[in-house]
């Protein structure tokens, strides 16, 4: 799995005019699922993000957690996280879960995000969104499951 975080003053999803998802400050996550991986992957991966020290403390050290600092999640499911480009024009997707095994492990990521006790906002799988964001710092980073 892989995921793009991004520490956010705010963020929100918006899907046909709608807004879905909505936190203050946080992480925004963009959240790719890989071919082959399972619920091992989504609960490392759900645990590192909430465990990252991303957050500024009072001396403006990146020090703080995402648990710490008490901020939401939003997560958005993200395929093209596992686009190739190298080959071609058109990125290949091939290493991308596909749907249901995608649909599963992302609810499964948010579950466990939410039984760390971190609040969280979602977008809607599979749909075309608007995803709008204030980058705080600018703090962004890629984490990917050590294992693959």
């Amino acid at each position: 799995m892989r995921a793009l975080i991004q520490r956010v003053r705010n963020a929100e999803v918006n899907v046909g005019g709608e807004v879905v998802g909505a936190i203050g400050p946080g992480m925004l996550i963009l959240l790719g699922v890989g071919r082959g991986d399972g619920e091992a992957e989504a609960d490392w991966l759900a645990d590192k993000c909430a465990q990252l020290r991303i957050f500024d403390d009072e001396e403006g050290q990146l020090n703080r957690s995402l648990l710490e600092m008490g901020g939401g999640a939003l997560v958005v499911s993200q395929f093209t996280l596992y686009a190739d480009p190298h080959k071609g024009r058109r990125p290949s997707y091939a290493a991308a879960a596909a749907g249901e095994e995608a649909l599963s492990l992302f609810q499964r990521f948010c579950e466990k995000l939410q039984e760390l006790d971190v609040p969280v906002e979602r977008g809607e799988f599979g749909e075309r969104m608007e995803v709008c964001l204030v980058n705080d710092g600018p703090v962004t980073l890629m984490v990917e499951t050590p294992w693959r």
